[in-house]
């Protein structure tokens, strides 16, 4: 098949009511993660994270592949991928806003690696996965530091080092993805998600965010202290207020996207 033309976006950015949707548009090789797509995907999730409106992402795909991992003819032919991946999986992981996988199709290797840094990730259940790379004789180096976090010890081992083939069930099981459905319910357990995840304050899930991924102090006392300030915060915050009052007078907190 002739090669995509590069002047045709492998990439998009869609934004409503509040949720901005990334689709990886590449199917003409398995949204493989060429020079073009890893370029394009950071530009659109810089402006996602950069856009006010945007509250919550999905990480989203065309074809039937949601990502085959590295673009192989591209890296046998001497180019090297730098520091575009790792700046990707880390400004999904570390991302104020949530982000949500949706896979209709298959990942393997550096798309596994999207899907672990997504907060929250959602598969039809025919899909599958592998970390294929030992059995090219490479090594899943960058994926493992999104990766290894949401997957159980026993299972990682067995994956990375065997490169089999495991369904959506199982990848439930081992704590890489949080929901398998029959493919007619995708999209609407994504919307399940994704509406849930606009009801919370953007600066309360930020900080939560940021909460889950840190490192916690060796000392109780110590986490305590440091969790009733953050609690503390919070609680008196402008979000804080506005959530509490919401509450009482029972009506939406102002930063609930509109249907618009």
């Amino acid at each position: 098949m002739a090669d995509h033309p590069e002047h045709d976006q492998l990439v998009r950015l869609d934004v409503t009511a509040g949720v901005a949707t990334i689709t990886l548009d590449s199917p003409h090789n398995r949204n493989a993660l060429s020079a073009q797509l890893r370029r394009e995907l950071g530009e659109h999730l810089d402006a996602a994270l950069a856009a006010d409106a945007v509250r919550v992402i999905v990480l989203s795909h065309t074809g039937s592949v949601f990502c085959s991992g590295m673009d192989l003819k591209e890296a046998s032919s001497g180019a090297v991928a730098g520091q575009e991946f790792p700046r990707i999986l880390e400004s999904i992981w570390t991302s104020a806003k949530p982000v949500v996988a949706r896979l209709a199709g298959p990942a393997r290797a550096g798309g596994l690696g999207l899907v672990a840094a997504c907060d929250l990730a959602v598969a039809a259940d025919t899909v599958t996965f592998a970390l294929t790379e030992v059995r090219i004789g490479v090594v899943p180096a960058v994926i493992s530091v999104t990766v290894l976090p949401r997957m159980l010890p026993r299972a990682a081992n067995e994956l990375f080092l065997t490169g089999e083939t495991f369904d959506a069930n199982r990848a439930v099981a081992i704590g890489l993805i949080n929901s398998a459905v029959p493919a007619d319910q995708l999209d609407g357990e994504v919307r399940r998600y994704t509406g849930m995840l606009a009801l919370g304050a953007p600066g309360a899930l930020a900080a939560t965010k940021a909460m889950l991924r840190a490192s916690r102090p060796a000392a109780m006392a110590e986490d305590l202290a440091e969790m009733l300030e953050l609690s503390a915060r919070h609680f008196g915050s402008d979000e804080g207020r506005e959530g509490m009052a919401a509450f009482f007078e029972k009506r939406p907190p102002r930063w609930v996207p509109s249907a618009d």
